[in-house]
Order: structure tokens, then sequence, then C-alpha cells
């Protein structure tokens, strides 16, 4: 075969290669905009939408919507503390609805706060937490759960006065205002934090997808922000009020006692025999690792109650709304 044939069959089976990759990108194409279509109509209701909103998910879907929608349920009670305490509202009724039993808030009003820098950090938190809401609820659509019943009062029998309680923070009878002053703001933000971050970390490997896997790895990034802030504000005021660091560390010893026999859970005073540490701003394992907590765990201390197979409680007076909701 001369010079000349070699080069002609080289560019011939290159045209074939283009040709085939054409072809390919046209079927794939084709498919991409059918998949892009269906999900249109879905959108905007069309009777093709509604047939397709009518097919369950695949099961993985479905699993991943379910640890979604814990997560939402999550995101609510701490949306709701944080903007009644910093802007004296709750969340736009829009944002509350959903599937399953939609519940009212409990208490909730605007903190006076005197440290001009609490003030800021709880601003912007509540942003945060309100638009975690949003985008979650956004993700899971049609499929995203009401807002359950939510307990972020300030009565003796409250979810705050009980955790206050168990943590030894009051005594019988007794209330835990959590909206009172600037530092009983930090240690209820504190009962929730370190939980949020736990939560996304335990529920991270139950998820199928990778985008929602991404979805709720920024999250929990940002809930350990929070949680360092929180932290790391209580301590520095507690040097100067010593009883403020051993309240955060109580909260600790108490939400331990709820999620089972492991000793999870770290104060931000410092641990371990020996430890010359001046703090425990990051509470971490031997391995330098932040600890997770399984669904069960979670809704053991959000509902107030080392009980198995509880449904409710806490602050959450009927429960979470979604698949996963029992401890």
């Amino acid at each position: 075969m001369s010079k000349t044939d070699l080069i002609l069959n080289a560019l011939d089976a290159r045209v074939k290669r283009r040709d085939d990759r054409r072809n390919f990108f046209k079927l794939s194409g084709g498919f991409a905009v059918g998949a892009a279509g269906g999900a249109v109509l879905s959108a905007c209701g069309s009777s093709a939408g509604n047939a397709i909103a009518q097919n369950p998910p695949p099961s993985n879907e479905a699993a991943d919507f379910a640890v979604l929608n814990f997560a939402l349920n999550l995101e609510y009670l701490e949306a709701q503390f944080y903007s009644f305490a910093a802007f004296g509202t709750g969340l736009a009724g829009t944002d509350l609805t959903g599937v399953g039993t939609q519940g009212a808030v409990t208490g909730g009003r605007q903190v006076a706060f005197v440290d001009p820098v609490v003030r800021q950090y709880a601003n912007e938190i509540a942003q945060d937490e309100i638009v975690h809401v949003k985008f979650l609820r956004q993700v899971l659509g049609s499929n995203a759960v009401a807002q359950p019943a939510i307990d972020v009062g300030v009565g003796p029998n409250s979810a705050f006065s009980n955790a206050a309680r168990a943590a030894g923070l009051i005594g019988a009878g007794a209330t835990f205002d959590p909206y009172a002053s600037d530092e009983n703001f930090l240690l209820g933000a504190y009962i929730f934090e370190d939980v949020g971050v736990t939560a996304y970390k335990g529920a991270s490997p139950l998820l199928n997808n990778k985008t929602y896997l991404e979805a709720a790895a920024g999250i929990l990034a940002a809930e350990a922000y929070h949680a360092g802030l929180v932290r790391t504000v209580l301590y520095a005021k507690g040097v100067a009020t010593p009883a403020l660091r051993t309240g955060a560390d109580a909260i600790s010893n108490a939400r331990d006692s709820l999620d089972g026999s492991t000793d999870l859970d770290q104060g931000i005073s410092p641990t371990g025999a020996g430890n010359t540490a001046a703090s425990n701003i990051v509470p971490l394992d031997a391995n330098g690792i932040a600890y997770s907590r399984t669904t069960q765990q979670v809704l053991n201390i959000v509902y107030l109650t080392a009980a198995a197979s509880a449904t409710s409680g806490g602050f959450f007076p009927a429960g979470l709304n979604g698949s996963i909701r029992s401890t």
C-alpha cells in the first residue's frame, strides 16, 4: 500500500469517528432534551407532568429524599429559633407547606442583644438557616415535607426548659429563656449547632446522588462554621463568667446522656487526662475528625428522650414529617 493510500485510509477512519461522535451526541442530546422536557412538564403541572409525578421515584432517589427531608425538619427548627431571636418573626408561610401535617411554632421572640458582635452573629446565622430551608425545599420540590409542630417557647414545660433542666442549669419548675440575654441565646444555640453538624456528617453516607451529597456537604460546612462560632463566643465569654462555660459543658453531657452509651459529645472545656489545651472549640476524635450521629441519635436529642422507638417530644411535640421520625 502506497503512502498516499495510508493517508487516505487514515482520513477516512477519522471522518468515520467524527460521524460516530456526532450520532452519539445527537442521540444523547435528544435524550437530555426529552428528560428536561419531562421535568419542565412536571414543574408546569401539565397532564404529562402529572403522570410523571404519579410514578414513584427510583428506590435510591426515594432514600435520598428521606434523608433530605430529615435534614429539612431540623432546618425548620433552627431557622425558626434564629429567625425569632434575630428578627422577632418566624419563617414565611410559603416556606412551611408540603407533605405531611403542617404544624405551628410555639413561642419565640426577639432577643434584646447587648453585645453588638453577638447580634451580628445572630443575624448572619438566621439568614443562613432561612436559606437552608428554602434551598432544601427547592431541591425536594413536591417531595418536601411541611414544617411539623415546633416548640421554641419559654414556659416551665417547654423544650428549652426541659433541656436546661436535664443539663442541671435550672431546677424543677423553673424556666430557661433563651431570648432573655445574649448568654442565654448562645446556650440555646449551642443545643442545636453541634447536633446539626453531627447529623449532616452521619447522614452523608446515606445519600446516593452525588449532587445531593455535595449540597449536603455544603450545608454541613456552614453548620460547622456556625457551631465553631457559637462555641468560640461561649468560651470567650466563659473566661470572664466561668458558669457560662460550665453550663455549655453541662449541655454537652446532657446531649451525651440521650444519644446512647458512647461518649461522643464534647463541651468547650479541655478534654482528656493531662490535656493542657486552653479550650476545646473544635470537638474531634483522636484522629482529628469530627464525629457523627445516626438519625436515631439525633432524634433522641431533639425529642429529649433516651427511649427507643420514640416518635415525638421535646422540640418536635408531634414528631417529624417524613419517613425518618423514630428513635
